[in-house]
């Protein structure tokens, strides 16, 4: 059977119910809201067995990206093709209107606490809006330990355990694994680990109203899984980097991703040849140029580079700000 060409493709968002979640992703994505329950997140680049992305257009449409790394992992994958079954991040905006619950995520080597097939997660935010109430909770106040923390637990006071801040639009947060965190009134891009393994250590005493019932902790769990050096975490300095008539940064650079961050009215390039790159657009649009034809990008939506098409002219519109994530290469 002859495969079809892979070429810049773009995937449906998945949006979920989340209690602390809002309505604000309508202003960010073109993709009407379900019904009028919290929305708390949408899922722009998903590789989960049981949510897993749709192209949304071209002679692909409706093929998924599990699909999309089964009958094409080098053309999409390139010097990854044999690293990884599935595709290892997973992108989403947070609309984070109520406080979440203080959860931690494991790391990978903490093989007890991921299911089978799954990875630690290791995560990070960008800031894209706030409100008054904005609150970034990230690490522990130094000082914190097990038995103590279990004592914050029992007397509702878990809160004064969390070291705090204040965000702003453009802040960058690296949340390593085993790092306690939640954040609320915030408006977020999240790239992480594909995992979806979280354990929730307090959830401020309230209750689902969908179910009536609190939702179920995992205090000894998260208690296991937690770095207690992880303490003071504040927005990181993103490094400017050095190009001609835009702006380029990067945010993050670990074991897991990259994430740069361009605001441009001139043409610059994206992409690379032998691996995938992910392109989302935060506000304006542009024209992603391969094999001749123009693909367009617009404010909320996500694009795939495959590895196949290698470094791409972006023609911004009007003014376009754009992250770019890279897998990273630890090899």
């Amino acid at each position: 059977m002859n495969k079809k060409p892979l070429y810049p493709v773009k995937f449906d968002p998945i949006y979920q119910y989340r209690l602390w979640g809002g309505r604000r992703l309508s202003k960010l994505l073109s993709k009407p809201l379900p019904d009028e329950d919290p929305v708390g997140e949408a899922w722009l680049l998903s590789d989960r067995k049981e949510f897993s992305s749709k192209i949304i257009a071209g002679d692909l449409k409706d093929q998924t990206i599990a699909q999309l790394m089964k009958d094409y992992p080098e053309e999409l994958m390139g010097k990854f093709k044999n690293r990884f079954d599935h595709f290892p991040l997973l992108l989403k905006f947070l609309d984070c209107k109520e406080v979440l619950s203080v959860q931690v995520h494991p790391s990978d080597h903490q093989k007890k606490y991921i299911p089978v097939g799954d990875t630690g997660k290791t995560e990070a935010w960008v800031v894209l809006d706030t409100e008054k109430k904005s609150r970034i909770y990230a690490g522990l106040v130094p000082g914190t330990n097990a038995d103590n923390l279990k004592a914050a637990i029992q007397e509702n006071s878990v809160g004064e355990m969390l070291h705090s801040f204040i965000p702003k639009p453009g802040d960058g947060i690296f949340i390593h694994s085993g790092t306690v965190h939640t954040l609320k009134g915030t408006l977020v891009f999240e790239v992480q680990e594909n995992s979806d393994v979280t354990f929730r250590l307090y959830d401020w005493d309230r209750t689902d109203a969908k179910t009536g019932k609190p939702r179920p902790l995992q205090v000894d769990e998260a208690i296991a899984c937690i770095d207690f050096t992880q303490v003071n975490i504040g927005p990181v300095k993103p490094l400017k980097l050095k190009v001609s008539g835009y702006k380029k940064e990067r945010f993050f650079n670990n074991d897991h991703f990259i994430l740069w961050r361009t605001e441009s009215e001139e043409i610059f390039k994206a992409g690379k040849s032998g691996e995938p790159r992910i392109l989302v657009c935060i506000e304006g649009s542009c024209a992603v140029k391969f094999n001749g034809a123009d693909f367009q990008l617009i404010k909320g939506e996500v694009m795939l580079l495959p590895s196949s098409c290698g470094v791409c002219d972006v023609q911004p519109f009007s003014k376009v700000d754009l992250f770019e994530i890279a897998i990273t290469d630890r090899s």
